[in-house]
């Protein structure tokens, strides 16, 4: 299969032209510093700074290139077809015939908003029609395109393009379920059936819940459609039968606090993977699909004491997990479907620290295929096989690096997980930089899949730490819940153990060391520097949320309700109020001795809004000037605080290639000056 993947792309790639990188193109940014005595770039230094960047840039698109045919979830295999996309647009080719001239089907330009890039694709169950999502840059929601495949015609024109698209499954080849998104809220399901002379669109199902969020998902078998409704405690899943799309769909279970399920099908029989086991962890159960309420749930398998269920693929005769153990490590488990007692466990590589799942819409549901990979090591194909417990593939990679998996004890002696990745050996590290980054919140493990600035640095000498503080999801939903609400100061005590457990087994030092973090894992970053600024010498932040009390108390927001469940309600409980205003990062800036800081930020984020982040910005210069009349006579490394403010509202960053090259540079330029590693060789000043 994947031969079959590589030849296409190599077609692929002498057929498209492909846009050229342009290493000194101009970013269109601002760059805020500062404006303090010793808190801001010199003129003297600035053009360091960008030769600097500029040097990173090159380097970068050297990884890039280097990685550029690794593969990854943009291939998606038809039953008679390849279809890849690249540049935002789809082609495909005939499977067994990927050395004739790849096919234009779809191309993100027909919407005619420009700079579109394609989300999410979906073909029809027949492989007559195609639907694909997409999201421009100044937009949070996405348009939906459908177009046939039937045919050769090479200019295929639109079906019908849908706006403010979220989710959407194939019910039959002219039968669409989708989700509408208004802001960054989903609450509805819309059914779009359309024919040679009709098309129309029928509202399904609408959510009157502000706290829960609506997806349309689609089971393995594709026998079952599900509308997925989720607030951050509890779930409700309702099914549409592919055999009778035009019925209403059924409920599973009615929604109960406190209960989240998942649902999966086979054989007349739902699969729910659901919290219902010890400690509120996820276990599988199964139930008839005629009778699906919580009293038929029958439990099949449920992990063994401290390990973790991450994912779950359900095959005809298998149903394979990923686990995760309590010492960190990877490994598939199989139970058989007609005797849940027989089980079988794959220890995954020591390596390991991603599995991203492959699913395609061919009907094998007799193999496991997914994606391995670390933050450092490039994703590479796997096929796992129940039936003869064998992982099978194409090639193994290349481990020239060491991943040494910690622990360390937080202030209320709870164990925090590690993991570690150098070059040198543990013993050598004293004198390396150390690159330290977290989450921790919603839930979601901290992202550990292939980065190539992450592969450069690696290359250039450091080390990089995650650490899987607790308000994140790599211990199972426990570990999640026991950051919430009111204990959202645990992940900070736990970030702050895990940094002196690495100085302690002689990793770097405080002088040597960064932080980094995106979005709300800025909370535990921001109440660090708070707390215990002497940690770490420099900070990059990107979409930051630091303003966690102002934001909560303004109803206004589009994320307050549906945020409540993860950091409380500080409009009407004094005790949420209280709490979130103890760790706020914004709240309780101090005149002292702060690290560099890089803020990366987008001016029409939605989701974390610019405000927010400005207000911190201004009390953090207020508390540094405080700090520096204070201790004039004070000497020691220059402070600096920079806000790279960025035009665009999306929260995950810029979808322009040169634009995302030149962000990841910046920071990378801010690290190396602000530890004052020694700067590399050839460097030139941009043009």
């Amino acid at each position: 299969m994947y031969q079959t993947v590589g030849s296409f792309l190599r077609r692929l790639s002498r057929s498209v032209r492909r846009s050229r990188l342009h290493p000194a193109a101009s970013v269109a940014v601002k760059l805020h510093t500062a404006n303090l005595q010793n808190a801001q770039f010199s003129k003297s230094q600035l053009p360091d700074y960008q030769a600097l960047e500029c040097w990173f840039k090159r380097r970068l698109e050297t990884v890039y290139h280097r990685y550029s045919d690794i593969p990854d979830n943009t291939v998606v295999l038809g039953c008679d077809h390849v279809y890849i996309e690249d540049g935002g647009v789809i082609y495909r080719a005939t499977r067994g015939l990927e050395e004739l001239e790849p096919e234009e089907v779809l191309c993100a330009d027909c919407v005619g908003e420009g700079n579109g890039s394609i989300q999410r694709v979906r073909i029809s169950p027949n492989e007559r029609v195609m639907a694909a999502t997409v999201k421009t840059p100044h937009r949070d929601e996405a348009k939906c395109i459908v177009v046939r495949l039937d045919g050769h015609s090479v200019a295929r024109q639109p079906v019908v393009i849908l706006d403010q698209v979220f989710s959407f499954e194939w019910a039959a080849d002219n039968l669409l379920l989708y989700s509408k998104q208004e802001g960054l809220k989903c609450h509805s399901v819309h059914r779009l059936d359309f024919n040679d002379s009709n098309i129309h669109s029928t509202l399904v199902y609408e959510e009157h819940d502000p706290e829960f969020f609506v997806e349309v998902g689609r089971s393995r078998d594709g026998r079952l459609l599900t509308l997925n409704c989720t607030s951050k405690s509890c779930s409700e899943v309702w099914v549409s039968d592919t055999a009778t799309p035009h019925l209403p769909p059924a409920l599973v279970q009615r929604r109960q606090p406190g209960l989240l399920y998942h649902v999966e099908h086979s054989a007349d029989h739902v699969y729910i993977l659901a919290n219902t086991g010890p400690g509120q962890e996820y276990q599988l159960l199964r139930a008839p699909l005629s009778t699906t309420c919580l009293e038929n749930w029958v439990p099949l398998f449920t992990p063994s004491p401290g390990s973790i269920i991450k994912d779950m693929e359900l095959l005809q005769e298998h149903c394979v997990f990923t686990i995760r153990h309590p010492s960190g490590h990877l490994g598939l488990c199989t139970v058989s479907l007609k005797d849940p007692s027989s089980e079988s466990f794959l220890k995954l590589p020591p390596w390991a620290c991603s599995v991203e799942m492959q699913r395609n819409y061919i009907l094998d549901r007799q193999t496991f295929q997914f994606l391995l990979s670390s933050p450092v090591c490039p994703p590479f194909p796997c096929v796992f096989s129940p039936a003869t417990k064998q992982l099978v593939t194409d090639a193994r990679p290349c481990i020239d690096y060491n991943t040494t998996r910690l622990e360390a004890s937080s202030k209320d002696g709870t164990l925090v997980p590690l993991t570690l990745l150098h070059k040198p050996a543990l013993a050598e590290l004293k004198e390396m930089p150390l690159l330290v980054h977290v989450y921790g919140a919603y839930g979601l493990e901290i992202n550990m899949s292939f980065s190539s600035e992450k592969r450069l640095l690696l290359d250039h000498g450091w080390a990089l730490a995650y650490c899987h503080v607790r308000g994140g999801g790599e211990r199972g939903l426990g570990w999640h819940r026991a950051g919430c609400l009111e204990a959202k100061q645990r992940g900070v005590e736990d970030l702050v153990a895990c940094i002196q457990r690495l100085f302690h087994v002689g990793v770097s030092q405080p002088n040597l060391t960064a932080l980094t973090a995106r979005s709300a894992g800025a909370v535990l970053v921001g109440a660090l520097c708070n707390q215990q600024p002497h940690l770490v010498r420099a900070v990059t932040l990107q979409a930051p949320f630091l303003d966690v009390l102002g934001t909560m108390q303004d109803p206004s927001h589009p994320l307050t309700i549906q945020e409540i469940g993860e950091w409380g309600d500080p409009l009407t409980n004094t005790h949420h109020r209280e709490n979130i205003a103890s760790y706020c990062p914004s709240h309780n800036i101090t005149p002292q001795k702060y690290p560099s800081m890089l803020i990366t930020a987008y001016s029409e984020d939605s989701r974390v809004p610019i405000a927010g982040v400005q207000t911190y910005v201004e009390r953090l210069k207020a508390a540094i000037q405080n700090q520096s009349r204070q201790s004039l006579s004070e000497s020691g490394a220059v402070t600096r605080i920079v806000l790279d403010l960025q035009p665009g509202g999306d929260h995950f960053g810029p979808e322009d290639f040169d634009l995302s090259l030149a962000e990841s540079a910046r920071q990378l330029a801010f690290l190396q000056m602000e530890l004052g590693l020694d700067n590399p060789p050839s460097q030139q000043r941009c043009k």
